[in-house]
């Protein structure tokens, strides 16, 4: 598993929970190096420099406490998942995880980029009206 930081945001799990429930707010936490973003409320597609088009769609809700989103392309199965957790009326926690078996060459190529990537998802988070 590839994690982001987690991270205290000025916003109700609820709030999160709702803007994360909906692909097209993704629009928001994309970083400039993400190319070619189509996004429904329930798919997205996108592509990073070096990397397959990777194509998502969200799978579970538990609601105000994770958004999960799994590959719907087959050529790697893996999950990204949103974990929130209250901490009180006006603040959550927010955190991405990346889930796959990847051999161990793999994981050394990813681990870098996908930590950078969910970095930039959960910073952005702290940006969301």
């Amino acid at each position: 598993m590839i994690e982001s930081n987690k991270t205290i945001l000025n916003k109700s799990d609820e709030q999160v929970f709702l803007f994360i429930s909906d692909f097209n707010n993704f629009v928001h936490l994309m970083p400039p190096e993400v190319k070619d973003l189509k996004v429904t409320q329930n798919d997205c597609s996108f592509s990073i420099q070096g990397m397959p088009t990777i194509h998502l769609k969200i799978e579970e809700k538990v609601p105000y406490s994770l958004v999960r989103m799994i590959s719907r392309d087959g050529k790697l199965d893996f999950s990204l998942n949103c974990n929130l957790e209250n901490i009180d009326e006006s603040s959550c926690y927010a955190q991405f995880t990346f889930d796959a078996e990847l051999n161990s060459m793999m994981k050394m190529m990813v681990q870098k980029p996908l930590t950078n990537f969910l970095n930039t998802l959960t910073e952005k988070l702290k940006l969301i009206p």
